[in-house]
């Protein structure tokens, strides 16, 4: 399986995802923002960092870059995409998903520890996951507080479309604690939290009682790779 890392001009977590993808037995394949070709790729992830200096809004220059034009398409097409913090912000901005996402309710750039729940697991990068299955993953942002309106916050939590919730701290004011979003079709999921830096042993969230794991992360690589094998 090959999946394409696009990296833009202020992308941070490229490497790091694209080692994610090596991880998993996957092909990574560098995808360059000026550019309009996928590379033949079967999935896609948007990678964190500050896109284009973050001018304008989070994510709304990197919406409308060339490669952008490929990617929308092939998520309607129903590719898998993975948006992760400034990638979700992306998506977001290209209206592969709903809602906004705004400047942290604290007014400072927030990084920790921070748990989650899984709150769908039949996504295409969620699906080795438990439902109800609670994680910790790095969390890195400035603007990653989530809004959305009254009718599209309803639709969003009547039709399970929260992937995911912060659990003991929300810590950017995101309404619902949501923390991450999935589309109706399960394929596009954007979260803030950051994955691709909790999948080798040795390696990521402090736990109280020793170094955790580092690997709860994994899942959201192992699952689309699953479904590929398993399409």
């Amino acid at each position: 399986m090959r999946i394409g890392v696009v990296t833009f001009p202020g992308s941070l977590d490229d490497k790091d995802a694209q080692r994610a993808v090596s991880i998993v037995g996957a092909e990574p394949v560098a995808l360059w923002h000026a550019d309009h070709d996928l590379k033949g790729v079967d999935a896609i992830i948007l990678p964190g960092g500050f896109s284009y200096g973050d001018y304008l809004r989070a994510g709304a220059i990197a919406a409308i870059s060339p490669i952008m034009r490929e990617v929308i398409e092939a998520a309607n097409a129903g590719m898998p995409v993975l948006g992760i913090c400034n990638g979700f912000q992306v998506l977001v901005e290209s209206h592969l998903l709903p809602g906004g996402l705004i400047r942290n309710d604290c007014q400072q750039f927030v990084r920790r520890d921070q748990r989650i729940r899984v709150e769908n697991n039949t996504t295409a990068w969620t699906s080795d996951f438990a439902a109800g299955q609670e994680i910790t993953i790095p969390l890195k942002n400035a603007d990653g507080g989530y809004i959305a309106n009254a009718e599209t916050l309803k639709r969003l939590e009547g039709e399970g479309l929260v992937a995911f919730r912060y659990l003991d701290v929300n810590p950017n004011g995101s309404l619902n604690d949501i923390a991450g979003i999935t589309n109706e079709r399960g394929n596009v999921v954007g979260l803030m939290p950051h994955p691709e830096h909790a999948v080798e042993l040795g390696f990521g969230p402090q736990g109280a009682e020793r170094m955790r794991s580092g690997l709860d992360g994994l899942p959201f690589f192992t699952s689309v790779v699953s479904q590929f094998v398993n399409a």
